[in-house]
């Protein structure tokens, strides 16, 4: 992890990534190498190309754009599950991501087994995981589950489940991707409470959503994704309107 020296939580610079659209093909070694000014091979095409921003510490960012131009692509890259093809993305801090439904979890493993390896990972000891697996099962409302293995749970019991452990490390930044529309409104409530909770203690947040209201609860400044570019970072309510208005036209 890079050291902190310019007060930023994120940092973005350039950043580019680029994708086949025929999965089972693989880039060749000479494309791999070639230079970034160079033809796009054919079949690749670039998921994000040319996106520059810095986030402050305790900044809540929403991320705005039209499905496939590149947002869920963005907080991969930012959680460092993805590598950029040019540009780069230094972050000052751990990362809490709430990106996929299935990230991070063994579908053979059970609920129990999950939240030790899982919080584990993340770095939480072992006493740390003990004091809060009660917390943790409690919210995710898994108390009868604990036994069952994580590929028989329901897609609404994943969510809560990935949203009990990740809300429950103690990272910095909070990334967090559409997964919550999968949950029922009385558990996405309580999600929302609790990221309250964690915006009042000064952590930073990259929410992805569709949900107008949902963005302008938690956001203050917003990003707008279009054509696999950013062309617009800007006080929420801004991005918002100019994404409403594209839409409409």
């Amino acid at each position: 992890m890079d050291d902190d020296v310019t007060g930023n939580a994120i940092e973005v610079s350039g950043l580019g990534v680029r994708f086949r659209r025929n999965r089972r093909g693989r880039r060749s070694i000479k494309s791999m190498f070639a230079g970034a000014k160079r033809r796009t091979p054919k079949g690749e095409f670039w998921a994000l190309r040319d996106v520059s921003f810095t986030v402050r510490p305790g900044e809540s960012i929403g991320v705005v754009g039209r499905n496939g131009q590149g947002k869920s692509t963005l907080l991969k890259l930012v959680a460092g599950v993805l590598l950029p093809d040019e540009g780069e993305v230094r972050v000052n801090g751990g990362v809490a991501p709430l990106i996929e439904l299935t990230g991070g979890f063994v579908g053979d493993l059970t609920v129990r087994e999950n939240v030790r390896l899982t919080a584990g990972l993340h770095g939480m000891t072992k006493p740390e995981i003990a004091a809060r697996y009660d917390e943790m099962i409690a919210f995710a409302e898994l108390e009868d589950s604990q036994e069952t293995p994580y590929k028989h749970l329901s897609n609404g019991m994943k969510v809560r489940l990935a949203f009990s452990v990740v809300s429950q490390l103690d990272e910095p930044i909070l990334l967090v991707d559409e997964v919550l529309a999968v949950g029922d409104k009385a558990f996405r409530e309580k999600c929302y409470r609790r990221i309250d909770e964690m915006l009042a203690a000064g952590r930073t947040l990259f929410f992805v959503s569709h949900r107008e209201g949902d963005l302008k609860r938690f956001c203050r400044r917003g990003l707008y994704i279009r054509d696999h570019r950013l062309v617009m970072d800007a006080p929420i309510g801004d991005v918002i309107d100019a994404y409403n208005a594209d839409s409409a036209g």
